[in-house]
Order: structure tokens, then C-alpha cells, then sequence
């Protein structure tokens, strides 16, 4: 087995980093919605269990508590990751985390609500306008633009030069 790179250690540490950002921005806004209404903090990770294991995870206390944190951050890797792969394809998207960052949040809160939970094991309720906005707005700055940043801190930055002397291209990490 060959040593990691500075390079390949810089992009998983971003990719770590990225993905402890989203898993615990979302979970927090989802525990704190929940108690905020006289929940459980254990609730908003059932839910996740919920998707796999159905309605009787609500049931499973403490320990499908943890197989849906378990699962959250395995979703928030993938939130991450994919976005990472896209930014190695097209550039715009490390060029501009923010406005990237904030529509892919904008895509995973669609792809989530609309295909992967009415997919999965949990039926989701009705929203209303007044709980969408808020889940719309943790999608944009607490899962798509830290995703974006992880990427634009994993991946090197290019730097044209305009003098002829120099070479065309020289690349580095900030």
C-alpha cells in the first residue's frame, strides 16, 4: 500500500470536514425543529431509521436513534462526495462554491423530499409553507454550500499566468 499524497490527504480531510459540516448543520436544525415543538431529540433520527427499517423504528428508542444518525451521515458523505466528483468534472463549481453550493441544496432538498423518501420505508406527511421554507433554507447553507466549500478546499487551484516567460499553467493548493 502506497502512502497518501499530500494532495489525496488534503482532499479526504475536506471531504471529512465536509461531511461532518452537513451531517451536523441538517441534524441539528432537524433536532431543534422537533424539541422546539415538544419533541424528542431522538425523533428526527428515527425518522431516518424509519426510511429503512419503517414505522417501527419510532419505537426503537436510543437504538434506532443511532442507526439513523448512522444513516444521516452516511447520506450527508454521499451529499458531499457527489458534489466533489461533479467540481473534478466542471469547474464552475469550485469557482463558485456559493451560488453552486446554494442550487446543488436547493437539488438534494428535491431529490430527497420528492424520490428518496417517497421511495423508502417512511410516508412522508403534508408540508406546509411554513415548514418548507425553513428546510429549503438548511438545504442551502447547511448542506449545499459546505459541500461545495469541502470541494473547493479538496481540489488544487489552477493559476494562469500572463507572462510569456513563465509556464502557462501552475497548479497548487491554497
Amino acid at each position: 500500500m502506497k502512502p497518501l499524497t499530500e494532495g489525496s490527504r488534503r482532499t479526504a480531510h475536506a471531504l471529512l470536514v465536509g461531511t461532518a459540516a452537513v451531517g451536523i448543520l441538517d441534524g441539528a436544525f432537524a433536532v431543534a425543529r422537533v424539541t422546539a415543538g415538544g419533541g424528542s431529540p431522538l425523533r428526527p433520527f428515527q425518522a431516518v431509521a424509519a426510511g429503512l427499517l419503517g414505522t417501527g423504528a419510532f419505537r426503537g428508542g436510543g437504538l434506532t436513534a443511532a442507526v439513523g444518525v448512522a444513516l444521516h451521515f452516511l447520506i450527508a458523505a454521499g451529499v458531499v462526495v457527489t458534489y466533489f466528483v461533479a467540481s473534478r468534472r466542471v469547474g464552475a463549481l469550485t469557482r463558485h462554491p456559493i451560488l453552486c453550493g446554494a442550487l446543488y441544496g436547493l437539488i438534494v432538498y428535491v431529490i430527497m423530499n420528492y424520490v428518496v423518501i417517497p421511495l423508502s420505508a417512511l410516508t412522508p406527511g403534508p408540508r406546509s409553507l411554513s415548514q418548507a421554507v425553513p428546510a429549503l433554507l438548511i438545504h442551502v447553507f447547511g448542506v449545499g454550500i459546505p459541500a461545495a466549500l469541502a470541494a473547493r478546499f479538496a481540489k488544487p487551484l489552477t493559476v494562469h499566468r500572463l507572462d510569456a516567460r513563465e509556464p502557462v499553467a501552475q497548479t497548487f493548493h491554497q
